[in-house]
């Protein structure tokens, strides 16, 4: 594996163009402003060189010479901690916890909910996944009214992981006109980067 990997002079994030985890990782190296090669794949279609880099063939994986990564918070992290500045994972144990704790409870309601979305097999399934992602979303209001950013005054990891969500909404049939303010108003202002702009693939550009 290390021999594929060490092909490889630059950085290299092997992504799909509407997958929601590899868009969290393309957040962060757009807020960083980290040189990267990105290559897109199709996910019915994947690439042999995939499948040597990660047993899993999943994406997002990330090369960096001759480190391979995968695992979406996996590759978030390394990112802020090889690339140091903007920091956007606070620097005390206890604050660094919440944050993670927040990114483990948005896998598990908010990307799940899109998985299980995206998975239904008739209309019931769809409308019973989409019911439950939004009254997550609603009952989560509050948390986004406390801080410019999600239990934070600056952008973090926990906001690349949730602007690919909350951008998807209206492709999974919740119009952002349905979320409380709180949600609508944090959408905006993460939307509204130009670092959230720039890590738009062309798929995603489609989506609003």
């Amino acid at each position: 594996m290390a021999l594929v990997a060490n092909r490889r002079s630059v950085m290299t994030l092997f992504s799909a163009p509407a997958c929601p985890r590899c868009h969290a990782v393309r957040v962060v190296l757009a807020e960083k402003d980290i040189t990267v090669d990105i290559t897109h794949i199709d996910p019915e279609s994947r690439p042999e060189d995939l499948s040597h880099l990660n047993p899993y063939n999943s994406v997002p994986t990330l090369v960096d010479r001759d480190l391979v990564l995968y695992g979406t918070q996996v590759i978030q992290e390394y990112l802020d901690e090889r690339f140091p500045h903007p920091p956007l994972m606070p620097v005390d144990p206890v604050s660094r916890a919440t944050a993670r704790l927040a990114l483990y409870r948005i896998e598990q309601d908010w990307y799940r909910g899109v998985e299980n979305m995206e998975a239904a097999t008739d209309k019931a399934a769809a409308n019973r996944a989409r019911k439950i992602l939004l009254e997550s979303l609603v009952s989560s209001s509050e948390i986004f009214a406390i801080k410019p950013y999600f239990l934070s005054d600056e952008f973090s990891l926990v906001d690349a992981a949730v602007a690919p969500v909350l951008w998807r909404l209206p492709t999974l049939g919740i119009p952002m006109d349905k979320l409380p303010k709180p949600v609508r108003d944090y959408g905006r202002r993460v939307f509204a980067r130009e670092a959230f702009q720039h890590s738009l693939t062309e798929a995603e550009k489609e989506m609003h």
